[in-house]
């Protein structure tokens, strides 16, 4: 699933520009950039290049190679016939036209600007995300979507008493335009015209700012506090949710769902071991902290070897932990412990590993009385919230992009990694069902993006260890698939057809793994732009894939090889290219990626590979694998660490309908034949176990191995010799 602040690479929690990025001047005042992954995940590139041509020009779009531009458009470039629109809102006309999907937002409006107006408040800012920075969150959270009727994952409104604007990346531009009516301004920006601007042009000097500080993080807090510093304005924190006054009592209520213990055979160790090895590095760390403190959700589910359902497809549980060299207090609703889980969280007491538990709305007192003795409490900065971090004098904090926890989690041991590889064998099965039977069923016209999405939800339940899917899932035909984020729903589905590509990008949760992959499909004659741009977006995965680079590289260096192919025709995708997944815990996983404020890779991480390309209004392309950074094979050795590559994990095949296959260079080939090698030998024997014979035919037909042809073979050297050159061309800049 495209990453994104789900940060995104397709993802989307607001993150904040380092001082070193590459925004400046007016363009980084308020200090964001949407998308993530992950959304945190930034959205790197010149987005997908579907509303203009390269240079600019407005209804241009991208050719073919050797087609020439006809006059008035940029090089590369071919006019897009004009359509009317029926989908999305047009504010112009009068009475405004609005969709179905879109919300009527007055009357919440009014009465947030009623509350806004007794507190003083000029400007009221909303965001996508929780008290937990979570990329998903539950329903009872998801204040931007009751206000705004976006549902996007990542975005932020601002509200004043005359305007109302959202922010959000590209990913949702079009969604956003779908689900919003005319009380809101949609800002296609996430650089240039910066949240910060807009409310110094919406807001006169001396006017209040606020928003909950529980619910922006660190960063976020101080981008804003930088933003208005000096301009007459003042940013007002108010702990009482403006937005849940007006929401009143039909916001949803808390969650009640138990909160259990993981087996034993699915976890990679003890969380004794785990807090063996955290409080080590504490002891280890030059400021020699006092405490650890956990914010994020899956830090704490992941420490304990504890899950619940707080969130949908997320199996996490709202709790805060504070940990010491002595105690381990966690806050949590402790009658939702069950019985094994109390038991094992209370099986060291007395002792320094006894878990003392703590009502979960009990955090902040408890760590503002902690705070006032002789102290220094380490946290990660991206998932602490500023509620929470100004209880801490500034002398008694140790401050991390991210907690040691996270990173730890981060790198799967051996047995967390056999865990995952399982897990996506037995997902591969449900995938490949779920393909044979769209091939059959779909020329019927039997199936649409509604049906066609239960359908794979229903094949992965029946796999063993199956706990449901990992997010909702993107069941795309024809024009919505240029949707990067695109769900189906009941009452608003397209047949899927023989004359359309589909692109379907599902997930799994098992007890053992969590799972993401995206294929797309055309089960017809595809026109010779949609096999050209399937056909580079195959190389960029391949290309990534098997690429091998040198320990400590971050994931940002090398991301450019995804796009590379797409690139050399004037074409791109404007959502990240990979987030980190999780074992039984979240599909985008942080701090894993190849975003800007990704870690460096490391053996032992999994992150996603998912180039694309989005054609607004006809079609889209992503094709997504999960991989394992592992340790190269090389025939030298330049330094005491081995090179590193990844092993792709995902386990099924693409399709042959769309590979043209004269693009190819015969690395890229041997490397697709080597691939469908590993996936007869993994996936082949697990259909034949489980009896599904017409699935094990469609396998072996689809993964015949592929033909070395002499037009493949004429590109190979420039092939090789341009990635070479790129690689070091990315390495050398990261050095400078």
């Amino acid at each position: 699933m495209p990453a994104g602040s789900k940060r995104d690479p397709l993802l989307a929690k607001a993150k904040p520009i380092s001082d070193g990025g590459s925004a400046s001047g007016p363009q980084s005042w308020a200090g964001f950039v949407f998308g993530t992954g992950g959304e945190g995940h930034s959205c790197p590139g010149a987005g997908s290049g579907l509303e203009q041509g390269a240079s600019g020009t407005p209804g241009c779009s991208p050719r073919l190679q050797g087609v020439p531009a006809p006059a008035g458009c940029a090089t590369g470039w071919l006019p897009q016939a004009a359509s009317a629109r029926t989908d999305v809102r047009d504010c112009s006309t009068d009475p405004p036209y609005l969709p179905p999907t879109a919300t009527n937002t007055t009357a919440r409006l009014a009465a947030l600007r009623d509350i806004m107006r007794a507190h003083g408040v000029h400007a009221y800012i909303v965001p996508s995300t929780d008290a937990h920075m979570s990329e998903y969150i539950a329903e009872r959270d998801s204040r931007l979507g009751w206000l705004t009727g976006f549902t996007g994952s990542a975005g932020t409104g601002v509200v004043t008493q005359d305007k109302a604007a959202l922010w959000t990346d590209s990913r949702y531009w079009t969604q956003a335009e779908r689900q919003l009516d005319c009380n809101w301004e949609l800002q296609r920006t996430t650089w240039i015209e910066s949240i910060g601007l807009w409310i110094l042009e919406a807001v006169p000097a001396g006017g209040n700012i606020s928003l909950d500080p529980f619910l922006f993080s660190i960063d976020t807090w101080n981008s804003y506090s930088r933003a208005l510093h000096g301009s007459g304005r003042t940013l007002l924190p108010i702990e009482t949710n403006l937005v849940d006054q007006v929401w009143g009592d039909q916001r949803p209520p808390p969650a009640s769902g138990e909160i259990y213990s993981l087996p034993e055979a699915f976890t990679g160790s003890s969380w004794q071991d785990k807090v063996a090895g955290i409080r080590q590095q504490m002891e280890q760390h030059v400021r020699h902290p006092t405490a650890v403190l956990l914010s994020g959700l899956e830090e704490t589910a992941w420490l304990f070897n504890l899950r619940g359902d707080d969130i949908p497809y997320n199996p996490v549980f709202y709790s805060y932990t504070l940990l010491t060299h002595t105690s381990i207090s966690l806050f949590v609703d402790k009658a939702r412990l069950s019985a094994a889980a109390r038991q094992s969280l209370r099986a060291g007491c007395p002792g320094p590993l006894c878990v003392e538990l703590q009502e979960y709305g009990q955090a902040r007192a408890y760590l503002h009385r902690y705070a006032q003795g002789n102290v220094t409490v380490w946290l990660g900065t991206e998932y602490t919230t500023y509620g929470l971090y100004g209880v801490i004098p500034q002398e008694k904090l140790l401050e991390d992009s991210y907690s040691p926890v996270m990173l730890a989690k981060a790198v799967k041991n051996a047995k967390e990694q056999e865990l995952l590889r399982a897990a996506h064998v037995r997902d591969a099965v449900a995938v490949i069902q779920y393909l044979t039977w769209l091939e059959k069923t779909v020329p019927q016209g039997q199936v649409d993006e509604f049906s066609g999405a239960q359908h794979i939800d229903r094949l992965r339940q029946a796999q063993e260890h199956s706990r449901g899917p990992s997010f909702q899932s993107i069941s795309a035909s024809g024009l919505n698939a240029a949707l990067a984020h695109y769900s189906p729903s009941n009452g608003s589905s397209r047949k899927l057809s023989v004359d359309e590509m589909y692109l379907s990008d599902t997930g799994g949760q098992y007890l053992d793994g969590t799972t993401d992959i995206t294929r797309t499909v055309h089960w017809g004659v595809p026109t010779p732009l949609q096999k050209e741009a399937y056909t580079r977006v195959l190389m960029g995965n391949i290309d990534l894939s098997r690429l091998v680079f040198p320990p400590n590289t971050a994931g940002r260096t090398v991301e450019s090889f995804a796009r590379r192919a797409l690139w050399d025709v004037g074409l791109n995708y404007g959502h990240g290219t990979g987030h980190g997944i999780g074992n039984f815990l979240s599909v985008h996983e942080w701090p894993v990626g190849f975003q800007s404020n990704n870690v460096p890779l490391a053996a032992g991480m999994f992150t996603s590979i998912e180039p694309g390309y989005y054609r607004d209004g006809e079609f889209g392309i992503r094709i997504e694998d999960v991989a394992l950074v592992v340790e190269a094979q090389t025939e030298h050795q330049s330094g005491e660490k081995p090179f590193l590559t990844f092993e792709v994990v995902s386990l099924v095949p693409y399709d042959r309908n769309l590979i043209d296959l004269k693009l190819l260079s015969p690395e890229q080939i041997r490397y697709l034949n080597a691939y469908y090698k590993t996936i007869r030998a993994r996936v082949g024997p697990e259909l034949q176990r489980q009896r599904l014979e017409e699935a094990y035919r469609w396998l072996q037909r689809s993964t015949e191995p592929f033909p070395l042809g002499r037009a493949a073979a004429a590109t190979a050297t420039l092939g090789t010799l341009a990635l070479a050159s790129l690689l070091s061309a990315l390495l050398t800049g990261l050095q400078a």
